[in-house]
């Protein structure tokens, strides 16, 4: 998506993104600070996800007994349902991200006014 701003787009939002000027730092420096926040905030959800477990484990010892088919329910959350779990975040890690990406080419797209 952003080799295509380079290629369309309206000529003063693309030279100041070609040659760098303060204007085309601070539109990267906006598209990568939201990049970076959305990364952090899912990996808040990741660590809260998975990391919340053995701490709700330890806090609660009846729930790390329960089992699930003769499986302990720990041994499932930790060794079957995180891999679901962290493909689903990554899915909307990419949903997000490629939104953010959308977001800055039609800024940078946007007719001036």
């Amino acid at each position: 998506m952003l080799a295509e701003v380079s290629r369309r787009g309206t000529d003063r939002t693309r030279s100041e993104l070609t040659e760098q000027t303060r204007v085309g730092e601070a539109l990267v420096r906006g598209l990568v600070r939201a990049q970076l926040a959305l990364a952090l905030r899912l990996a808040v959800v990741v660590l809260v996800g998975l990391g919340g477990l053995p701490w709700l484990f330890a806090i609660a010892p009846a729930v790390g007994r329960v089992t699930v088919a003769g499986v302990n329910l720990p041994w499932l959350l930790l060794g079957v349902a995180a891999f679901p779990f962290l493909v689903a975040v990554g899915w909307v890690y990419v949903r997000l991200a490629e939104r953010n990406e959308q977001d800055f080419c039609d800024l940078v797209q946007r007719p001036e006014r």
